[in-house]
């Protein structure tokens, strides 16, 4: 159902810049909602004021193309936006050093290329032994990449259309509109759910209290009798598996990253 109907019609219809205003005030505490949900989780050098104008961008881009005809309600399809430019923003000021983005990548291609030729979620020293190096520096590279937060839930890995696609979208989206869907991504969705049955344990445990749960990897080293960073390093594994589930099956194409 469609929040102020009458005025999205008339927006729709007059493209009064006076509507546009109140849509966009309307709106702006859920913008702010959206960056605080992530800033916990990204780089302390990246400031909440420039996260929220990069949102406010992604909130003007959804109220030009939402289309009232669907029936989708706004705030739902509003929140992919406003985080995709979020992202977008962040990968132009590319905060992330280009060595982690690497070492993500070349783990990322370790695990589609052993699962693919040997059937199953290869171990950890098969990963290291095939990217040359030791276990233990394996671990390190895991926790650079999570503190680099290129391994989350809220990574775009798919952009076709209309309305991008999030891997916390995919996983679980008890909220959303189901008039959003189409048969490519509920074919990611089943790919994924088939993948949280193949990780481990304690790995699904750390994707449901760090991202449904909403507790920080200090809580829940906790919760699980083991230091921050090696929740740091379970985090990325479990991450890196799921994309790399995606990327065995689908490919490269269509935006999966």
């Amino acid at each position: 159902m469609i929040e102020n109907k009458s005025l999205w019609i008339e927006y729709k219809k007059s493209g009064s810049l006076e509507i546009r205003e109140r849509i966009i005030l309307q709106y702006i505490p859920l913008v702010k909602y959206v960056v605080g949900k992530m800033i916990g989780k990204l780089p302390k050098n990246i400031e909440y004021e420039d996260l929220v104008e990069y949102g406010i961008i992604g909130l003007l881009d959804a109220i030009e193309k939402y289309d009232i005809t669907k029936e989708i309600n706004f705030k739902t399809y509003s929140i992919t936006r406003i985080r995709g430019s979020i992202y977008d923003e962040l990968r132009v000021q590319d905060w992330v050093p280009r060595s982690v983005r690497k070492m993500a990548k070349d783990i990322e291609k370790a695990y589609v290329f052993l699962e693919v030729k040997n059937g199953e979620i290869p171990k950890d020293s098969e990963i290291a032994d095939y990217l040359g190096i030791t276990e233990k520096e394996l671990n390190i590279v895991f926790s650079k990449v999570n503190m680099g937060n290129i391994s989350s839930l809220d990574d775009v890995i798919y952009n076709s259309g209309e309305s991008p696609t999030f891997l916390s979208e995919t996983v679980e989206d008890k909220k959303s509109d189901g008039a959003q869907k189409n048969i490519e991504k509920k074919e990611l969705k089943a790919a994924l759910i088939e993948r949280l049955k193949e990780i481990t344990e304690k790995e699904r445990l750390v994707i449901t209290l760090y991202y449904y749960e909403d507790l920080t990897l200090r809580e829940i080293g906790e919760i699980l009798e083991v230091s921050e960073s090696r929740v740091s390093q379970i985090h990325s594994k479990a991450i890196i598996k799921l994309r790399s589930k995606l990327i065995a099956k689908f490919g490269e194409y269509k935006g999966i990253i």
